[in-house]
């Protein structure tokens, strides 16, 4: 089912009063502190209308376009994963009262959440953690929560950033399933469009609300000339079957110890990942010793503790844990769990503060390896 909307802003500010109607809370892109991030949405006023970003290795700066697009960005340094698998989670607190211990779950019942402006690497990115907090062998129960019942809008890119590798990773531009509804922008001068499209039943009930019509053929056409034309905008490369391979083999090649001199290992590149879970049990107390509490932290595979095993860690150095970071998320993440842990966003590159690029690391091995069997 799809549908236009002729008035992009007026026709998108009735769908989020919809969804906001049905109960849900709205988490959407916006401007704050400088950069595009996600955030709770009242309507499409909070939207970033006219603005993109550039972005390059250890660079983001916003800036204005020459129309109105609702969407005419890549992504931020956000990801909807913060609303699903939450950075700091409680688990438990223990009080004592009158002499005796009670342990008080902290159980929270999450808002219904529509998400949008998804773009398809984050929906891929969503499903990565699904297989890992949802459908593995150990459900989480407090990312099952906040996954139920989300309706998803995508948005269909119609302009890639200067780090975007998603045509490499084959998982977008184009959303092709795992949402509810999936936007196109249409601009052609001072006409402003959306093309909708339902991908649920749930997302049908919403558009049959909205005043649209039929796409003509030739605004079916145009929204995948959007498509094609984002596909050859991509800032980044990556030959990702290959990569693999390549990485297991060179476990010892000299390029591990050149980008960990640059390497400050803050790990930035995790924490703006959407795919990344790896968190750190924290247990703290009160100073009069009358409660405690437990809770989970996002954690890091670059920091020096997160290895930690029974007297030390087990990488100490700055380049066995760039390693075990990329050969993670390229290649043994097949083994672990069926797919690449990478969708091909570019956050790790642009959010990196000295630039630091994984296509660039994985070409470099590869090109190597190519040149020493010639």
């Amino acid at each position: 089912m799809m549908r236009i909307l002729d008035n992009a802003r007026q026709d998108m500010d009735s769908l989020l009063h919809r969804l906001r109607d049905r109960g849900y809370t709205l988490i959407g892109p916006t401007l704050r502190d400088q950069a595009i991030v996600y955030d709770e949405l009242a309507g499409v006023a909070d939207l970033p209308a006219g603005w993109t970003d550039a972005q390059d290795g250890g660079h983001y700066r916003l800036q204005q376009r020459d129309d109105q697009a609702l969407f005419g960005y890549a992504v931020g340094p956000h990801s909807f994963k913060q609303f699903l698998h939450v950075p700091q989670q409680p688990l438990w607190r223990a009080e004592q009262v009158d002499g005796e211990l009670t342990i008080v779950p902290q159980v929270t019942e999450p808002p219904r959440y529509a998400f949008i402006g998804v773009r398809s690497c984050e929906i891929h990115a969503m499903e990565i953690q699904d297989r890992v907090l949802l459908h593995g062998e150990f459900p989480d129960p407090h990312y099952t929560a906040r996954r139920q019942d989300n309706f998803i809008v995508a948005v269909n890119c119609g302009q890639a950033g200067g780090t975007c590798f998603c045509v490499s990773m084959d998982t977008g531009p184009r959303a092709d399933h795992g949402f509810d509804l999936a936007l196109t922008e249409l601009l052609d001068g001072d006409t402003h469009r959306l093309l909708v499209e339902a991908g649920s039943d749930a997302g049908a009930a919403v558009v049959a609300e909205l005043p649209g019509r039929e796409p003509t053929q030739a605004e079916q056409q145009r929204a995948r000339d959007v498509v094609e034309a984002t596909k050859t905008q991509m800032g980044r490369e990556l030959d990702a079957d290959n990569a693999p391979a390549v990485l297991m083999r060179n476990l010892q090649h000299p390029r591990w110890d050149e980008v960990a001199e640059r390497c400050l290992s803050c790990g930035n590149c995790t924490q703006v990942c959407p795919t990344c879970f790896c968190t750190a049990t924290v247990d703290g107390s009160s100073l009069d010793g009358g409660s405690s509490e437990r809770s989970r932290h996002w954690d890091s595979c670059f920091t020096g503790e997160f290895s930690y095993l029974h007297g030390g860690s087990v990488r100490q150095s700055t380049r066995s844990r760039y390693r075990q970071w990329l050969t993670h998320k390229l290649a043994t993440w097949h083994d672990q769990f069926g797919t690449s842990g990478c969708v091909g966003c570019g956050r790790c590159i642009t959010w990196c503060p000295v630039g630091i690029d994984i296509t660039e690391e994985v070409r470099a091995i590869q090109q190597s390896e190519a040149a020493h069997e010639r």
